[in-house]
C-alpha cells in the first residue's frame, strides 16, 4: 500500500506563516466593546458562550484602518497611556474583530445528561454538539468569581463529593463521570441535580450554591484564574472567597469607564502628532530645550509650530493638582473636570475658530433674567462637542463606581501604551445654579440631615466592599451633588417627552464641588438622535425656563407615592431616598452614578417640610 504523501505546511505571502483564520461568532457594535462586551466579559452567541480575550495580541490582530487611533491628551495623561484605539468593526466586510475564547468550558448534554468539558464531547469541527447524541450542548449556567476580578469554572466535582481536594478535575480521583439533569418540577435551583457515576456520592442539587460561604465551607478559595488572558496566566496569591454567579449576571462584569471632553487648546487636533512625546517634553522647562528635542525627533520637520507646543505644555501644567506632590488618580481626574467646568463657563465662540474645532460653546441670545426665579444661571449652548470614553479596567461582584484600584482587573497581562475607547460627537446644554441661593439652601439643617443619611449609607457600603476600609475614598454625596444629579435626571426625562429625544440618547455630566455647581446634558449617541441641533435649541432661556418649570412640577408627584416620597431608604444599601423608576431614574447609559444618590425631595420638598426643596418657590407660583 502506497503511503500518503507528506503534508506540507501552508505558507502565506513571501513564504511567511499563514495568518490565523478564526471562525466568526456573532457581531457586536463598537460601543458595546466598551460598555457591554469589553475585555473579560462573557458573551452569548446563539447557544454558545465565550469570554472576550485580553489586549495582549490586539496590537497585531486589530487592523489599523479598521481600528484607528484616537487622541485625547487630557484623558490619556490621567490614565497613563499615550493614545486610545477604536475597537474593530464587526461588519461582514471587516477582516478581524474582537478575539474570544470559549468559556465556561464545562457543558452538559440535554439528551445523555453528561456534564464535562466541551472537548470531551468530541464535537465536529466548528460545531458545539454532543458527538454521540448530535444535540446542541448547553454551556454551564454557573461560574465562580471573586472580588479581585478573577473568574473560574463552577467546581461541580467538589460540590457533588463535598471534597476539599483543590487539585481534583471534573472526574476527580473517583473514576466516575458527572451527570446533570433537571427534574422540571420547579424553576428553582432545587430542580437542577448533579451526580457522579462513581457511586461514592449522592445526587446533589444546586440549591444553596449561591450562599456567600457555600464554597468556603468546601475549603475552596480563589486560585487567581484569568481565562480571558489564557489558561496559563494565573494571578498567584489571591485567596479571596469565591462566589457563585449566573453566567449572564451583570455582577460577572462591570466596566470602569473614564471620559473627558475635548476642550481648547486640545480640541482642534493640532496636538495629535505629539501624542507619544508629551512625557519627554514635560521634562523641559526651557523653550530652547523643547526646540532641540523636537528637531531631533522629527528630523527638523515638526508638524506643530514651537509656539503651539509651548502653549500645549502650559495648558497641561495648569491641570496639575496644586496640593499633591504625587497626585493620585482621583486628584488628577478631578482636575480634569475642573478645567472642563471653567471652559464651559467661559465658552468658545465658533466664529473665532476653524472648522476643525471640536468644541463650540456659546452664550444664548435670549434674556437670561427669566431664569432668575428658578435659581438657574449661566446657560450655555454647546453646539459642538467631542467626548472620548475609555475602558480603563473592569470589576466583578462589586459596583465599578464604588471600587478601589486594588480590585480593578487590567485588560492585558503586560502594560500597553493604549486603551480601547470610543468617541462621541454631539451637542449639549450647560447650566449652573445660583451660588448665593445654593449656599443658603444647603446650610439648612433639614437639607443637611437628609443628605447625611444618604452619605452615611453610601460610605458604609464603600467600606464593606473594600479590603482596607481605612483607605476608602469619601462618598461624593453632598447637598449640591444630590441636587444637581436629580435635576439632571428630571431634565433628561422632560426633554425625552417634550423634545422627542429618547432618554437613552441623552447623558449627564455633573460638576459638583465647593467651587462648582453645574450640569451638562448632552447627546450620548452619534446615531440619528445625535447632533441635529434639537438639544441646543432647548438651551435658549425661554425654552429652558418652561422646561425646568415643567420638570420640577412633574417631579412633585410619582405614581408610587406616598411610598416613594416617604421612604426612609431606597435603592441598594439605602443610598437613595425619594427616587424610583417611576419618577427620576434613567437608563444606566445616561447616568454617571448608576442611578444612586438621588432624591427628588431636594427639588420639590416633602409634605411635612416643603422648605427642603430647592425649587419650592416655583411650585408656589
Amino acid at each position: 500500500m502506497t503511503p500518503p504523501p507528506a503534508r506540507r505546511r501552508r505558507t502565506g505571502a513571501n513564504g511567511t506563516a499563514p495568518a490565523h483564520n478564526f471562525p466568526r461568532r456573532g457581531a457586536v457594535r463598537r460601543a458595546q466593546a466598551i460598555t457591554t462586551y469589553g475585555v473579560g466579559s462573557l458573551i452569548a452567541v446563539d447557544h454558545e458562550s465565550f469570554i472576550v480575550s485580553g489586549l495582549d495580541e490586539a496590537e497585531q490582530s486589530w487592523s489599523r484602518d479598521e481600528s484607528p487611533r484616537i487622541y485625547e491628551r487630557r484623558l490619556a495623561r490621567v490614565l497613563d497611556v499615550d493614545y486610545f484605539r477604536l475597537p474593530p468593526a464587526s461588519d461582514d466586510t471587516s477582516r478581524d474583530g474582537l478575539r474570544v475564547r470559549r468559556f465556561p468550558l464545562m457543558h452538559s448534554c440535554p439528551e445523555c445528561n453528561d456534564l464535562q468539558r466541551h472537548r470531551d464531547f468530541n464535537p465536529p469541527a466548528g460545531r458545539s454538539v454532543c458527538g454521540t447524541c448530535e444535540v446542541d450542548l448547553v454551556p454551564s449556567r454557573f461560574v465562580v468569581a471573586c472580588e479581585a476580578g478573577h473568574l473560574a469554572e463552577f467546581p461541580y466535582w467538589q460540590w457533588v463529593h463535598g471534597s476539599t481536594d483543590r487539585g481534583a478535575t471534573t472526574a476527580g480521583q473517583c473514576g466516575g463521570k458527572l451527570k446533570m439533569r433537571t427534574t422540571g418540577r420547579t424553576a428553582s435551583l432545587r430542580s437542577i441535580l448533579v451526580s457522579c457515576t462513581c457511586g461514592e456520592a449522592s445526587e446533589a442539587s444546586m440549591e444553596g450554591s449561591f450562599r456567600r460561604s457555600a464554597l468556603k465551607d468546601l475549603g475552596l478559595m480563589c486560585r487567581g484564574t484569568r481565562p480571558w488572558l489564557g489558561a496559563s496566566s494565573p494571578d498567584d496569591g489571591c485567596g479571596h472567597p469565591l462566589r457563585t454567579l449566573q453566567r449572564g449576571s451583570s455582577a460577572v462584569w462591570q466596566p470602569v469607564l473614564k471620559s473627558a471632553l475635548s476642550i481648547p487648546p486640545w480640541s482642534n487636533g493640532r496636538a495629535d502628532p505629539l501624542a507619544e512625546h508629551w512625557d519627554a517634553l514635560r521634562e523641559y522647562d526651557d523653550r530652547a530645550h523643547v526646540e532641540i528635542y523636537l528637531r531631533g525627533v522629527f528630523k527638523g520637520k515638526c508638524p506643530v509650530p514651537l509656539d503651539e507646543v509651548m502653549a500645549f505644555l502650559d495648558a497641561e501644567r495648569e491641570e496639575d493638582p496644586d496640593s499633591e506632590t504625587a497626585p493620585s488618580f482621583d486628584h488628577r481626574y478631578r482636575a480634569l473636570r475642573n478645567k472642563e467646568y471653567e471652559r464651559l463657563r467661559s465658552g468658545n465662540d465658533e466664529s473665532e475658530h476653524s472648522r476643525d474645532e471640536q468644541f463650540v460653546c456659546e452664550t444664548p441670545l435670549g434674556d437670561q433674567s427669566v431664569l432668575d426665579p428658578l435659581g438657574i444661571t449661566g446657560p450655555m449652548l454647546v453646539k459642538r462637542l467631542r467626548e472620548v470614553r475609555a475602558l480603563k479596567s473592569f470589576t466583578r461582584l462589586i459596583d465599578a463606581e464604588s471600587t478601589t484600584n486594588s480590585k480593578e482587573m487590567p485588560l492585558s497581562e503586560r502594560s500597553l501604551p493604549w486603551l480601547p475607547a470610543m468617541e462621541v460627537r454631539g451637542e449639549g446644554v450647560f447650566l449652573r445654579l445660583n451660588e448665593d441661593r445654593l449656599d443658603a439652601w444647603e446650610k439648612a439643617p433639614a437639607v443637611a440631615a437628609r443628605v447625611e443619611r444618604m452619605r452615611a449609607a453610601h460610605q458604609r457600603m464603600l467600606e464593606q466592599r473594600a479590603n482596607d476600609p481605612s483607605r476608602v475614598a469619601p462618598s461624593p454625596a453632598t447637598p449640591r451633588m444630590v441636587l444637581l444629579h436629580t435635576l439632571a435626571h428630571v431634565l433628561i426625562n422632560e426633554w425625552s417627552l417634550e423634545a422627542g429625544y429618547p432618554a437613552a440618547a441623552l447623558r449627564e455630566r455633573l460638576y459638583a464641588a465647593d467651587d462648582m455647581a453645574g450640569v451638562l446634558v448632552y447627546t450620548a449617541t452619534s446615531d440619528s438622535a445625535g447632533s441635529l441641533g434639537g438639544l441646543v435649541a432647548q438651551g435658549e432661556p425661554e425654552l429652558l425656563d418652561r422646561t425646568a418649570r415643567s420638570a420640577v412640577r412633574r417631579a412633585e408627584w410619582c405614581s408610587s407615592d406616598p411610598l416613594c416620597m416617604e421612604t426612609e431608604a431606597s435603592g441598594a444599601g439605602g443610598i437613595n431616598l425619594a427616587a424610583c423608576h417611576a419618577c427620576v431614574m434613567l437608563p444606566e447609559t445616561s447616568c454617571e452614578h448608576n442611578n444612586v444618590l438621588l432624591d427628588r425631595a431636594l427639588l420639590v420638598g416633602t409634605p411635612d417640610d416643603p422648605e427642603v426643596g430647592f425649587f419650592v418657590e416655583v411650585l408656589r407660583q
